[in-house]
C-alpha cells in the first residue's frame, strides 16, 4: 500500500494526513451545525477548533513518543514525521478534554453540553481517520489467512498483506465501531430527557468497550511493562463512564436536559 497521495518532487502528500484532514473538517462540521441549534455561536465554535485541534494532534503525538521513549530518543528529529503515523487517540483526547474544559469556562460555555456535541462527532472523525491507518499499514491485527479475509473488498485485502503477510483490519473493525456509534449517538441525542453530560458518559462507555475488544487483537501495542495500556484506559474509560452516566442522571428529568434552551 502506497503512503503517499501526491508526491509532487519537492513536497509529498500522504494519506494519513490528508484522512485525517477529512476526518477534522466533517467532524467539524457536524459539531458546528449542533452548537447552532444550542445557541452556542459560531465563531466560539471556529475559535475553539483553531485551538483544540492542534493541541489534541500534540497530546496525541506526545503519548505515543512517551511509550516509544528509547526509540525517539536515537531519533529525534523523527519526533516531528507525525505523518508517518504514530498518534494515540487517547492521549489526544486527554490534551482536548483539558483545553475544552479550561475554555468553555474561560468563555462561560456549559462545559457538559459542549463535550456532549463534540463526543458525537469525534465518533465520526475517528471512524473517517482510522483509514490513514490503513494506509500507512499500521494499527492492524494478529496474522491471518487470505482466506479469512475474504469478505472484505479487494482493496483491503491487498493492503493487509504487509511483507507477504496477511494481518487482520483491526483498523477496519475500530472504524466501523466508531460509525456505527455516531449512528447510534445521533438518535440518542433526540430523546427529549437526555441530561447534561449523559453523550459523553455513553462516549466513554462505547468507544471503551470498543477499543478494549479490539486492541486485544492488535500487534502493535504501546505497552506499560507487560500491559497494553490502551486496555488500561479504556477499561478506566468504561466505569468512569458508567459512572458519571447514574451521577447525570439524578434529580427530575426536567432538569439539566441536553435540549434545554438556557445554559445550566
Amino acid at each position: 500500500m502506497n503512503a503517499i497521495l501526491f508526491d509532487f518532487g519537492f513536497i509529498k502528500i500522504y494519506w494519513y494526513s490528508f484522512i485525517l484532514f477529512i476526518a477534522m473538517l466533517l467532524a467539524g462540521s457536524v459539531a458546528l451545525k449542533e452548537s447552532k441549534k444550542r445557541n452556542i455561536s459560531e465563531d466560539f465554535m471556529i475559535n475553539l477548533f483553531f485551538f483544540t485541534i492542534p493541541i489534541s494532534l500534540i497530546g496525541a503525538r506526545l503519548y505515543f513518543v512517551v511509550f516509544h521513549l528509547d526509540y525517539y530518543r536515537e531519533h529525534i528529529s523523527e519526533i516531528f514525521k507525525v505523518w508517518q503515523g504514530g498518534l494515540a487517540i487517547h492521549g489526544g483526547i486527554l490534551a482536548g478534554l483539558i483545553f475544552i474544559i479550561f475554555y468553555s469556562k474561560k468563555h462561560k460555555i456549559n462545559t457538559k453540553r459542549l463535550l456532549d456535541i463534540i463526543v458525537v462527532s469525534l465518533l465520526l472523525g475517528q471512524a473517517i481517520g482510522r483509514w490513514g491507518n490503513f494506509f500507512n499499514g499500521e494499527a492492524h491485527g494478529s496474522l491471518t489467512s487470505l482466506e479469512s479475509l475474504q469478505w472484505l473488498p479487494n482493496f483491503i485485502v491487498e493492503g493487509m498483506c504487509i511483507d507477504g503477510l496477511y494481518y487482520q483490519p483491526t483498523f477496519l473493525y475500530e472504524s466501523m465501531w466508531c460509525l456505527l456509534g455516531f449512528i447510534l449517538f445521533l438518535f440518542i441525542r433526540r430523546r427529549n430527557y437526555l441530561k447534561l453530560g449523559q453523550l459523553t458518559s455513553l462516549y466513554m462507555i462505547w468507544y471503551g468497550i470498543g477499543r478494549f475488544v479490539i486492541e486485544w487483537f492488535r500487534t502493535d501495542s504501546l505497552m506499560f511493562f507487560n500491559f497494553k495500556i490502551a486496555m488500561v484506559v479504556s477499561f478506566a474509560m468504561i466505569i468512569i463512564g458508567i459512572i458519571l452516566y447514574f451521577v447525570y442522571n439524578c434529580g427530575s428529568k426536567m432538569e439539566n436536559r441536553y435540549h434545554d434552551k438556557e445554559d445550566v
